[in-house]
Order: C-alpha cells, then sequence, then structure tokens
C-alpha cells in the first residue's frame, strides 16, 4: 500500500525518494518556483509540493495543472522555509493524473452548505465534509469495536421485509408491478399475488424484529445498516435513508440495556477525541465552539436517570417557557429533551417508563398496566440520541397489546412464536448513526453527515 499525506507529514527530512498522490488544493506560481498542495483526504492537512522551476524545465506541464487537478509527485521530504508546516516535498518529478478545467466548481473560498449540497458529489473534497467522512469513518469503526469486544456477534437483517417494526405504516413499497396496468382484484383492488414476493413488501424501518430472533439463539447480537422511512419531514433533522446501530441482548433488562447503551456511546465518543483531534479542533473552529469540551463531558460523566414521571413534573414547572407545554401523557418534545438536559441536569439524561400509548407495541409493560420498560438517552444540544427498551418476551401480552392496536398479525406469526419456543426477557436500543455523527460534529444539519441524502422531495446522484 502506498504511503498516505497524513504519514508524509510526520516523516522527517530524508534524501529518501518518496511518492505522494493526490488532488491539488491550491496552487501558488512565481518566476522561479510553484507551490502545490496536495490532499488526499488522509488528514485536514496538505503536504506542500515545491517545485525548483529551473531544474524541473517543463513550464508547460506546471501551466496546466490547477485547482482540483490529480497529480502523483515524487521527491524528497525536506524542511519546511515556511511557517504552516513543518515539511514539504522537494518535486524531483510530477505527473498530472487527471487535469481539471476552469469550471471546476470548488475554489479557494468558504462554499455555503447548501451550494456543496448540490455539488454532494465533489464535496468530500473540502475541509468539511472531508473532516465529516473521516469522523464517520472512526465512528463506524468504532461501532463495531465496541460490539465485537463485548462479545456481541454481527447479525444482517433484512432491507426488504413484510412486516412494520414501528407499525407507524411510514414504509417504502416495493414492488414490480406495472404501474401503468396495476392488476386488481375483483373488487377493485391490488392484486399483490401477481408481484415479485407475492404479498405487500416494503423497505425496512428497523431491523429489530429479526435482530430479536437471532438474540434468541446467539444471545448478544447487533445490527448496523441502511433503514428507510417515508416520513414527509423536510427538516435538518429527518432522512428517508439512514444508518441504524440496534443491538439486541438476551436474559437482559432494561438495567442492563441502559449500561450497555451508555458505555457504548461513552466509547465511541472517546474513539472520536483520540483519534480525530485535528479534524475536532477544525469543527470547534469554524463549526461550534465548546464541541471537544461537551464530548469529553459525556465521555466521564455518569448520565443522570429519571422516569418519564419526573421528567414531566420538572418540565411543568417551567411550561412557560416551551411552545408546547407538557402533561403526564403526552409525548416529550425536542425543546423539552434540551431542558432536561442542558437546564435541569446539565448532563445527558435517561427517562425511563414512558406512557405506553406513545411507545412501540412490543414494548414490556410495566405491572402499572399504563407505563412500559422503555428507555431515551437525551443529550445535551440535540435530545434523543438512543431509544430502546426491554420487549415484551411473553406470548399472551404481546398477543393482547397487538389487539388493543388493532394491528394485523399476519406478518408477525414468527415474531410471537418467538415468545412461545425458549423466550427469555430481552432487551435492546437503536441509535440513528447520522444523528450521532451530527451530534459529535456539530453540524446543523442532518444531509450534511451521509454521503448522499434522501429525504422528501430530494433524491439527487
Amino acid at each position: 500500500m502506498k504511503e498516505r499525506i497524513k504519514s508524509l507529514l510526520t516523516r522527517e527530512p530524508s534524501s529518501e525518494i518518496i511518492t505522494a498522490e493526490g488532488w491539488v488544493r491550491t496552487k501558488r506560481d512565481s518566476k522561479n518556483v510553484c507551490f502545490l498542495e496536495i490532499n488526499d483526504g488522509s488528514c485536514l492537512k496538505g503536504l506542500q509540493a515545491v517545485i525548483d522551476k529551473a531544474s524541473f524545465n517543463n513550464n508547460n506541464l506546471l501551466d496546466s495543472i490547477s485547482t482540483g487537478a490529480a497529480v502523483s509527485v515524487k521527491g524528497t521530504i525536506v524542511e519546511s522555509l515556511g511557517g504552516n508546516q513543518k515539511v514539504e516535498l522537494a518535486v524531483t518529478s510530477l505527473v498530472l493524473v487527471g487535469p481539471c478545467p476552469n469550471d471546476y466548481p470548488l475554489q479557494k473560498k468558504r462554499h455555503t452548505v447548501e451550494f456543496l449540497r448540490e455539488q454532494a458529489y465533489l464535496r468530500p473534497r473540502t475541509n468539511l465534509f472531508g473532516a465529516v467522512t473521516r469522523v464517520r469513518n472512526t465512528m463506524a469503526y468504532a461501532v463495531h469495536q465496541f460490539f465485537q469486544e463485548n462479545g456481541f456477534v454481527y447479525v444482517n437483517t433484512p432491507l426488504i421485509t413484510a412486516s412494520d417494526c414501528e407499525g407507524a405504516g411510514e414504509q417504502f413499497q416495493v414492488t414490480t408491478l406495472d404501474l401503468q396496468n396495476v392488476p386488481k382484484k375483483e373488487d377493485g383492488s391490488v392484486d399483490y399475488s401477481k408481484d415479485f414476493f407475492g404479498k405487500i413488501a416494503n423497505l425496512t424501518v428497523s431491523g429489530q424484529l429479526e435482530g430479536e430472533t437471532y438474540a434468541m439463539a446467539m444471545k448478544n447480537i447487533y445490527t448496523f445498516g441502511p433503514t428507510f422511512r417515508a416520513e414527509e419531514s423536510n427538516t435538518s433533522r429527518h432522512l428517508a435513508e439512514f444508518w441504524m446501530i440496534e443491538p439486541e441482548m438476551a436474559f437482559c433488562d432494561l438495567e442492563g440495556d441502559m449500561d450497555c447503551a451508555e458505555s457504548f456511546l461513552k466509547y465511541i465518543f472517546k474513539a472520536v477525541l483520540e483519534k480525530n483531534s485535528e479534524d475536532m479542533a477544525f469543527f470547534e473552529q469554524f463549526v461550534l465552539k465548546g464541541l471537544t469540551e461537551t464530548l469529553e463531558s459525556v465521555v466521564s460523566t455518569p448520565f443522570e436517570h429519571m422516569t418519564y414521571t419526573e421528567a414531566i413534573k420538572h418540565l411543568e414547572k417551567h411550561n412557560e417557557k416551551f411552545e408546547f407545554p407538557v402533561e403526564w401523557g403526552s409525548d416529550i418534545a425536542s425543546e423539552h429533551e434540551r431542558y432536561l438536559t442542558e437546564v435541569i441536569a446539565k448532563r445527558p439524561v435517561i427517562v425511563t417508563d414512558y406512557p405506553k400509548e406513545i411507545k412501540s407495541f412490543y414494548m414490556k409493560q410495566n405491572d402499572d398496566g399504563k407505563t412500559v420498560r422503555g428507555m431515551d438517552i437525551l443529550a445535551p444540544r440535540l435530545g434523543e440520541i438512543i431509544g430502546g427498551s426491554e420487549r415484551e418476551s411473553d406470548y399472551d401480552k404481546l398477543k393482547a397489546r397487538m389487539d388493543e392496536l388493532k394491528m394485523d398479525d399476519t406478518n408477525y406469526w414468527w415474531y410471537m412464536n418467538l415468545r412461545r419456543y425458549g423466550t427469555a426477557p430481552h432487551s435492546g436500543f437503536g441509535l440513528g448513526f447520522e444523528r450521532a455523527v451530527r451530534y459529535v460534529t456539530g453540524v446543523e444539519n442532518i444531509r450534511d453527515v451521509i454521503p448522499y441524502p434522501r429525504a422528501v422531495g430530494y433524491c439527487e446522484y
């Protein structure tokens, strides 16, 4: 493997001929010397390549190189005479791998994120999106590290499913039917027996239900893959396609679930602080002041615990501050989540025991018959970052809850049978990966922390 620029920048000056490859960020030309800043995405800073025109003797080639061009240069690492870098590359040979015309959209100036969203195929070359990409990479690797180090088994759950985990119906339908000539039954309804799967099929909103089946065999498992929600929310916090991390643990109650979730968050945040200090300094300077301090506090501070009922009592005392006042039974909105974490607790908060009416059908009910063993982790500045629960492991209670919600259990027979064949208490949680990346980087819009955002009315590239 060829050495990356991040590594070359740490080298000491020597006579060894090395090769650097990447894209030209900037070009400065004078009568005798040409300076190229070359970046290959391995770090924020580029390598300065210095070309002595007298010895290089190919000014036509130099004239053809512009910002955005792909180049390969050879030379020796020398001490830099400039103040912006410790070392630079004294070029002995240069190859223009891919020329770049003058209409290259990314010039040496600060572009708005809105403009860069329109150039999503080029935006990883900018400082902001390069840093986001590296942090996202570190976090993804840390996800696998955490679970693998703790004995979890990685499971790939299906992207196409006949069941709806959340029961909200916000799913993208998958079909091969001719939409110009849809087959109909005698009663006029769509004849899905003619479709590819012979029934209604959708893109998954969650791998949880299928993950539970593997937890009942492997004990501790996790999924990490794309999920899809046809939610018509055109906001800075919603995507139609995003990645979810969902562990499921057998023989585990809500307390164990909360412990795992807290440890997991701290692990991936700590990985970024340790491995992406340069990128975090960039975010601190250009995106959000105090970002690093906030993450360090989350990593080092125990999370606050309170029940939903306790949280509502805290919030009701300050209802005049909210756009949407709260009462017992109402959902906790983003403004309430932030108030709990930033004003009342001044740290992350785990809220438990929500009313069953505002939570999913699969959550285990408490003995009071009104609340469920669910939990949300709320983070300062963001609000909810993780949602989880102890799952209902009793067949009769699960069936009664589904009947109460008037759910069609036709496509859930296997999920219910799981409670008949060697059932065990089990728990799990879900983390929207992009939401976590947004929190770590301070980037405001979730569309800017995923390579190619998909949202209502927006599906470019």
